[in-house]
């Protein structure tokens, strides 16, 4: 079952959200000079994080798991459409690419390959010298 694989400690192993940084010292800071009281500064952050982990619990527990049954099969249609389309469709097209690949090579040989040789002989035998 899932539940084995889950590590309930690491939620982020391959680092996918850390541009979502929100602890309170990511969001707010007073520079120098600028200062509140220090109860206002310390209730602030208690408040801030109280407040964000609340409201992300319930969000979570509201829409995490539709929208985890959303993104599962969201991603199954993808990889449904790149197992069973995307790839016989690229293999299809990939034999009738050799195919013309040959017609066009054939074509080039045939009919213009002797142009081509015959033109380089006669203007090999052009010589400029430089006279003084």
């Amino acid at each position: 079952m899932a539940d084995d694989k889950v590590d309930l400690m690491n939620r982020d192993p391959n680092n996918l959200n850390q541009h979502v940084q929100s602890n309170f010292e990511d969001v707010l800071g007073e520079p120098d000079g600028t200062r509140s009281a220090d109860c206002v500064w310390i209730y602030s952050a208690k408040c801030f994080e109280g407040g964000k982990n609340c409201c992300y619990i319930f969000l979570t527990a509201v829409c995490g798991i539709f929208l985890a049954l959303f993104w599962g099969c969201e991603f199954a249609m993808i990889s449904f459409q790149q197992i069973w389309c995307g790839t016989p469709a690229y293999r299809c097209f990939s034999i009738y690419a050799i195919y013309v690949q040959k017609c066009v090579g054939t074509y080039f040989s045939c009919y213009l390959g002797p142009l081509c040789e015959t033109c380089g002989l006669c203007l090999s035998r052009i010589r400029i010298e430089k006279s003084s």
